[in-house]
C-alpha cells in the first residue's frame, strides 16, 4: 500500500505487509546508494505487527519508480550473491572429491 502526499509524487511511504527488518534494511541500504534518494528510513509500527512502513523521498522523481529499481537492484545483489555461493560449493566439491 503507497500513502503519498496528493499532487507531489516525490514522497511516499509505502506499507508492507508481511515483511520484517530483514527486508527493510536492505531496501533501505539500497534505496540511500542511489543519488535520486534526499531520505529513506523504515519503521515497524509494533512488534506484533507484521508491517514495515518504508519512507521514501527522491530529489525529483516519482518515489515509486525509485522504490521499484530499488527492489530491482537489490534482487540483482540477491542472485549475484546465490550464484557466486553455487560456484564455491561446486569448486568445494570438485576439490574434495580428488582427495
Amino acid at each position: 500500500m503507497e500513502h503519498t502526499s496528493f499532487g507531489d509524487q516525490r514522497n511516499a511511504t509505502f506499507s508492507l505487509t508481511e515483511e520484517d527488518h530483514t527486508l527493510a534494511n536492505a531496501l533501505r541500504f539500497t534505496l540511500n546508494q542511489d543519488p535520486r534518494v534526499m531520505f529513506c528510513g523504515y519503521s515497524i509500527p509494533h512488534p506484533s505487527e507484521a508491517r514495515v512502513n518504508i519512507r521514501v523521498q527522491t530529489t525529483g522523481d516519482p518515489a515509486r519508480e525509485v522504490l521499484k529499481d530499488a527492489c530491482q537492484d537489490l534482487m540483482q545483489m540477491c542472485q549475484h550473491v546465490r550464484s557466486t555461493f553455487d560456484n564455491a560449493v561446486a569448486d568445494f566439491k570438485k576439490g574434495s572429491s580428488r582427495e
